[in-house]
């Protein structure tokens, strides 16, 4: 057994990415690999010295946002300090504060840390000094797993870094970062970790090709999912009341898409191909609006798309009812630019649901011969695929099967063997 650190920084969104879904699935099957599995939190609150107010108040910050004056103030205190090192104080959670609600939302874990603004902080001192700033724990720690390009280290222990994807730099048009800053972070990054994972060969090639990092240096370990047993219970009578109540459409009468509503999902062109397609199978998309959200649903704002009552649209979904709408779909529609893994796609073959997705980037890795594979670029070539799944059921009971065959390869257990491959490198 070893005692190992993974960083909070996504998990403590209120509302989680894949790459939180990709930190919660790690802390899992580390811990089923027995080691002792540790997460750092960089929530707003002062590291009181009462361990109750302590748990009281990372609690209480789950979804609380702070003034933007006092947070601009405390952070860049911290950053002009420079990166003189971090301190985090453990969270004694001893269940006497009642946190059931966010029971699906915190990783399988021994031990809790949190340091106030720890990742802002870091953030800010980089941009001003350019180096990753020391975190410095009680405990001894025998291995740091970051899970997201952060500018910290643990000392006196191996630290490696996962980079999902270079999206920033190969489709820069794409995402609001500061992408000089952006580039300096990951060059510093990999030339201090003892090691860089990440989930995809398209992903481990870029990372070797545009960062120089030589090929020993890099691992791919892929990605697994994990979907609650009891989630995927209910029969099939069950599951189309569930999906018909949350969409108004029936059971395999739709097709699905779910994401974040931004540039590289592509959502603007799969509008525009399931119009095309003239189909009068409805699209339910699910997904908050992100970055330039507004560019890619502009064809929604059209008076006449606006009077199709075929496109339906969830800004949220929980995990129980997205994999609800995953099972109750006629198909998944994932024609995504750029993906360092393609999560939604393994989710589906996973619940059996056939797989329209982009020849792009990660995805052709993710679904093999088990989806159908569309140029993203061509709402032409969208509509066709849209066309041709929803004519065909001897089509779409093919990649079904195919898609359960192909998700083995991803499977819990197919993780795990490669994370201990890598680990005893390491510990």
């Amino acid at each position: 057994m070893a005692r190992i650190l993974l960083d909070g920084y996504n998990l403590g969104l209120a509302k989680g990415t894949g790459v939180a879904t990709y930190a919660r699935n790690l802390a899992k099957e580390v811990g089923a690999l027995q080691h002792e599995v540790s997460v750092l939190y960089g929530k707003r609150f002062g590291d009181g010295g009462d361990p109750l107010v302590r748990e009281v108040a990372f609690f209480d910050t789950m979804e609380k946002k702070p003034g933007k004056l006092a947070e601009a103030l405390r952070v860049g205190k911290q950053a002009l300090a420079g990166p003189l090192g971090h301190s985090p104080r453990e969270i004694p959670l001893t269940g006497r504060v009642i946190a059931r609600t966010f029971s699906a939302s915190l990783p399988q874990a021994s031990r809790f840390y949190n340091g106030s603004d720890l990742f802002r902080a870091s953030a800010a001192s980089f941009a001003l000094w350019g180096n990753l700033s020391t975190v410095r724990l009680a405990d001894r720690h025998d291995l740091a797993h970051w899970t997201y390009p952060l500018p910290v280290r643990l000392p006196d222990c191996p630290n490696i870094y996962t980079l999902h994807d270079l999206v920033p730099l190969r489709l820069p048009y794409t995402t609001l970062d500061n992408k000089k800053r952006y580039y300096n972070l990951l060059k510093k990054i990999v030339g201090k970790a003892d090691h860089i994972v990440t989930v995809s060969e398209c992903s481990r090639r870029d990372i070797i090709d545009l960062l120089g990092v030589s090929e020993d240096r890099v691992t791919n370990t892929f990605q697994s999912v994990y979907l609650p047993a009891e989630m995927r219970r209910s029969d099939e009578a069950q599951l189309a009341a569930e999906v018909e109540g949350a969409t108004g459409a029936g059971y395999k009468e739709y097709f699905l898409f779910w994401g974040s509503i931004e540039p590289k999902k592509n959502i603007d062109r799969m509008i525009e191909a399931y119009l095309a397609s003239n189909l009068q199978t409805p699209l339910v998309i699910v997904g908050a609006q992100a970055w330039k959200a507004e560019d890619q649903l502009r064809l929604l704002k059209n008076e006449s798309v606006r009077r199709n009552k075929h496109i339906i649209q969830l800004t949220y979904a929980p995990l129980a009812m997205l994999v609800s709408l995953i099972r109750g779909a006629k198909a998944a529609l994932f024609p995504s630019l750029y993906e360092g893994f393609g999560l939604p796609v393994l989710e589906a073959m996973t619940l059996g649901t056939p797989v329209i997705c982009a020849d792009t980037a990660s995805l052709p890795e993710v679904a093999g011969d088990a989806a159908l594979l569309v140029d993203p670029y061509d709402p032409r070539a969208i509509a066709q695929a849209l066309r041709r799944m929803d004519a065909d059921e001897g089509l779409r009971a093919d990649l079904s099967r195919r898609g359960l065959e192909q998700a083995q390869k991803f499977s819990p257990a197919a993780y795990q063997t490669r994370l201990d491959e890598l680990y005893r490198k390491f510990v």
